[in-house]
């Protein structure tokens, strides 16, 4: 074979720097810290980088000299494509990504199955930072992040946790404002439908010694308000049928609310402790021909997009805003060190899925 193909080998910052005849400092500064060159030299090192193929500094390296990442990290402890399917965490996401776009900052989505305990993944992140999205007290992914000698900011739940940052709302005075609506209308069979409450996979009717160990605090919560607003009006709690679903969709509230109006058929209002589970309650109902709100009261929580349209009954809370905050608590930390606790409001939408129940007049009449 005679001759050989030579291969260009690719331009490196040292071998760029000597093309150009500057420092290797100067070279880099044209893509770390271009204020530090004036215009025409910095657009005559990228120039002659595009010439001679040279892919600009490596970003591995650069973190291991600086020990930034240059990303957050968010932890979610469901499937990856449960942040593009969920309504509130959609929001969310949104609104943290808005604030990393505002630092510079990168978002690396670290999602996790709520059922298995491996949490290497935690540990591999490489982020200056996390964001925990809603999760469980006891949740072995969010203690690996405690472990880590990075900022937190939780969203939601767990509560309480030292040294963390945290944004939500205020779930139970929230929901108290619903119960007290419903009750105020007359309602007094009321029966719940509720996302999960434990790492266990349950569907179906909610003991109470099951009640009693909920692990995700905003769920104890909302019901927590909602119990102490029927306790109000003299409503027993334990009367009061709670169906719990381990999956979060619209399916998922309408097989619940079958089974919920099946076992309680005197039901006057179906409480849904987020929208999701509610538009499935709404999708049941127009199913079976049941009038809402004329024959059923439905209500939810979060005020989501399609709530809106539906017209529900509902709690809005200002998710986009909740994921802008949690990143700017985050991004902006500085040298605080004692942590920061933000409660953003929420607000009683009153919609068209609710209404006063036709048996009422026995209610407010003492019989």
């Amino acid at each position: 074979m005679s001759g050989s193909s030579k291969v260009r080998r690719p331009a490196t910052l040292a071998s760029l720097a000597a093309e150009l005849g500057v420092s290797r400092t100067t070279v880099s500064n044209a893509y770390n810290r271009p204020d530090q060159l004036s215009a025409p030299l910095r657009e005559r090192v990228l120039e002659a980088a595009r010439r001679l193929g040279y892919p600009g500094p490596d970003p591995v390296a650069r973190s291991l000299r600086t020990r930034r990442a240059g990303a957050v990290g968010l932890l979610l402890t469901e499937a990856l494509s449960y942040a593009f399917r969920d309504p509130v965490a959609t929001g969310f996401l949104e609104g943290l990504a808005l604030a990393c776009e505002q630092a510079g900052q990168g978002l690396l989505l670290v999602p996790v199955s709520p059922e298995h305990a491996d949490v290497s993944v935690v540990h591999r992140a490489g982020v200056d930072g996390f964001v925990v999205y809603s999760v469980r007290e006891d949740d072995p992914h969010f203690l690996a992040v405690l472990q880590r000698p990075v900022p937190t900011v939780v969203c939601d739940q767990p509560t309480g946790v030292e040294g963390v940052d945290r944004v939500g709302v205020d779930d139970q005075n929230a929901m108290l404002g619903l119960a007290r609506h419903l009750t105020g209308l007359g309602h007094r069979r009321i029966g719940v439908i509720c996302m999960r409450l434990a790492a266990q996979r349950h569907d179906g009717p909610v003991s109470a010694a099951r009640q009693a160990a909920i692990g995700y605090p905003v769920q104890r919560n909302r019901l927590a308000g909602l119990r102490d607003g029927l306790a109000e009006v003299g409503i027993d709690w334990s009367d009061v049928p709670v169906w719990e679903r381990f999956d979060h969709s619209v399916e998922a509230g309408q097989a619940a609310a079958e089974e919920l109006l099946a076992a309680r058929p005197e039901t006057t209002a179906v409480v849904c402790t987020s929208d999701v589970l509610a538009l499935g309650a709404l999708r049941h109902a127009t199913q079976q021909g049941i009038v809402v709100p004329d024959e059923l009261t439905i209500t939810g929580f979060d005020g989501v997009p399609e709530a809106e349209r539906a017209g529900l009954t509902t709690v809005w809370q200002p998710v986009l805003e909740k994921g802008k905050v949690a990143g700017e608590l985050l991004l902006d930390r500085g040298d605080r060190i004692r942590p920061r606790r933000v409660t953003l409001p929420t607000e009683l939408r009153i919609g068209h899925t609710s209404c006063t129940p036709r048996d009422a007049e026995r209610w407010f009449s003492g019989l």
